[in-house]
Parts: structure tokens; sequence; C-alpha cells
């Protein structure tokens, strides 16, 4: 089979894409938490070693820190209680490792939640669920969490890489409440999402993959809009 040629016959779709990510709505807190205790923020990776420091650290998804830091202000403001932060904890050996380089290793300070979130008055009322994969859902406790707190309806994705833990927890919670016939809002702001860039060349000259972080970024959220997640630019008051 002939393969595609992507340049020419996406260019529609590209153009597309980007008018689309322009007309994202703002959404608003308030109207949203008008019963709190039905709400919960999460905030995947968002750690050391993908912020700031390691070999998966990126300035882009450092960007996302106070972005995430003044939406759960807001919602704190507006009385929501919970808040679950699932993060890279790996072992030395994680098999992970075979795709990704060592990072966020149990016990080290790339593992740690940034110090942003850390110095929130009410960060001992967050939840934090190690995670061995890029999928929340498994071996954290996050099911376990979801059949404890059947009143949560409404779950707002944070965190980082777009197209990997984030579109991964947010895809969950969508597919979960489909299957179970639950009622259940997944939203997720763009402005505190992102994922990492890896140019061509770099990669070309090091080895590995390249990963366009822009395209990747948009056609992912894109992807969880289509399948009925609520992508907003951003959450206001």
């Amino acid at each position: 089979m002939n393969s595609p040629l992507l340049t020419p016959n996406s260019q529609a779709f590209l153009t597309y894409l980007e008018e689309w990510l322009l007309k994202l709505p703002v959404a608003s807190l308030q109207e949203m938490a008008g019963n709190p205790a039905a709400m919960a923020l999460l905030a995947v990776d968002v750690t050391v070693g993908f912020c700031s420091q390691g070999a998966l650290a990126s300035p882009r998804v450092g960007a996302i820190v106070d972005p995430i830091v003044r939406l759960m202000n807001l919602a704190h403001k507006h009385g929501v209680k919970h808040y679950i932060l699932p993060q890279d904890t790996h072992e030395e050996d994680a098999v992970e490792f075979g795709a990704y380089p060592p990072h966020c290793i149990r016990g080290s300070e790339e593992s740690e939640t940034v110090p942003e979130i850390k110095a929130l008055p009410f960060y001992n009322q967050m939840t934090v669920l190690p995670k061995n994969s890029i999928d929340s859902r498994y071996n954290t406790g996050l099911g376990e969490w979801l059949a404890q707190h059947p009143e949560v309806d409404t779950f707002i994705v944070t965190g980082d890489c777009t197209d990997l833990c984030v579109y991964q927890l947010a895809m969950f919670l969508r597919i979960e409440a489909n299957a179970y016939q639950r009622k259940r809002r997944v939203i997720v702001p763009a402005d505190c999402v992102d994922t990492y860039d890896r140019p061509v060349g770099a990669a070309q000259k090091e080895g590995g993959f390249p990963h366009d972080g822009n395209l990747m970024h948009a056609i992912f959220l894109y992807h969880m809009a289509l399948n009925g997640i609520e992508v907003v630019e951003q959450i206001q008051e």
C-alpha cells in the first residue's frame, strides 16, 4: 500500500484545526461548581521531573504550572475539595524505561510535586497517586478513589503531556462513564496542559523520535473533543 502524502492532503484539515483552536470557548468555574462536592480537579505529572529538571523536563510543560496553580486557587475559592495528583513515581528498573529515559524515580526530587503546588495552603487536602506508567488507571488507586466518591461527576483534567498522560487520563474518565452509563463531565482547559517539543534535527543527531509539540498538542486536544471531552481555552471565574 502506498503511503499517503500527508503534507498536501492534510492542509485543509490543518487549517481547520488551527481555526478550531482559536475558537475554543472560555468556561466559567462558577457555572461548573454549582455543587463543589461533585467536582474534582486532577493534575497529572506536574512534578519537578517534567517541569524543571531531569531527562524529560520541558520548558513548555513548566509554563503550565502557574495556570494550574491559578485554577486550583479558583477552585478552592469555590469550595472544591477534591484534588488528585497522579504522578510518575517509577521503580529504578521500570519497564517503561525501555521507551523513555529514566525519570521521576521513587524517592528522587524529580518525582516530587512542583514547589508551587506544594506551597498552596490546601496542599494537604490533595491526594497524590504514584504511578509507574503513562496511564493513571493502572496500579494507582484511581479506580478505588472513583468507587469511593460516586457523587463526583465533574472532572477537570490538567497537566502533561497532552498526548500522553493527560490524554490517557481524560479518555479513561470519559470511556468509563460511557461504558457504565454514568453522567459525567470531563473538561480539559488548554492553557493548563501541554507537551514537549523535540525538533527533527535534534532527533536525527541524537537518535530517537522527533516530536512536534505544537502539532501533537493540537491533534490530541482535538481527538479528546471528538470523544466527548469538553476542551476549553481556559477556565475563569
